[in-house]
C-alpha cells in the first residue's frame, strides 16, 4: 500500500514540474482558435423578418456552444424588426382610429407616411381614405359598392376572397 502512495506522489510532483516548466518556457500555445463549420445560415437583410427565417437560421458551433458573434447579430437584427413592426401597427391604429372619428384628412396624411416607410408609393387608382370610408358606409347599409377597385389586389385584379372581405368589414363597424 505504501508503495502506491509513493507512485501517486511521484506522479503528482512530476506533472506539477511540467506544468511549471511548460509555463516557464511558453512553449504552449494554448487552445488553437476554432475555425467556423461552415454551416450557419443567416437571416435575410434585404426584407422584413418573418416566421420562417428564424426557423431556418443555424449558427456555425465551437469548442463552446454557438458563436455569439452570430447570436449576437441574429437577435440585433430581431430586436430591429420587432421594434419596426411595432411602429407600424401604431401607425396602422392611428390611420384606423382617424378614419372612424371621421378624420379623412388626419388618415391620409398617416396613410401616406406609412407607405413612404415602406418605400412604397401610392398608385393613382388607390382610394384615398375619405373614398373608403365612403364604401365601408355604404357596405354597412348593405348596398352594394359602386366599383371593385377598393376589392382589387395589387396586381389589380379583384378576386372572391378579397370581395368578401371587403363586404365584411362594414359588418364588423
Amino acid at each position: 500500500m505504501t508503495l502506491l502512495y509513493v507512485l501517486l506522489g511521484a506522479f503528482i510532483v512530476g506533472a506539477v514540474a511540467f506544468g511549471v516548466a511548460v509555463l516557464v518556457t511558453g512553449s504552449d500555445p494554448g487552445l488553437a482558435p476554432d475555425e467556423p463549420d461552415g454551416s450557419s445560415v443567416p437571416l435575410p437583410a434585404d426584407r422584413p423578418l418573418a416566421e420562417h427565417d428564424f426557423q431556418t437560421v443555424r449558427f456555425d458551433t465551437g469548442l463552446r456552444g454557438y458563436r455569439m458573434s452570430q447570436v449576437d447579430s441574429v437577435l440585433r437584427r430581431a430586436a430591429y424588426d420587432v421594434g419596426y413592426k411595432e411602429e407600424l401597427v401604431a401607425v396602422l391604429e392611428a390611420e384606423v382610429a382617424a378614419l372612424r372619428a371621421g378624420r379623412h384628412d388626419e388618415a391620409d396624411a398617416l396613410h401616406a407616411a406609412r407607405l413612404a416607410a415602406l418605400g412604397e408609393k401610392a398608385s393613382p387608382g388607390s382610394a384615398s381614405a375619405a373614398e373608403i370610408a365612403d364604401a365601408t358606409a355604404d357596405d354597412a347599409d348593405g348596398a352594394e359598392p359602386e366599383d371593385t377597385e377598393a376589392a382589387a389586389d395589387e396586381d389589380g385584379v379583384a378576386d372572391e376572397d378579397d370581395e368578401a372581405a371587403a363586404s365584411t368589414v362594414g359588418e364588423r363597424a
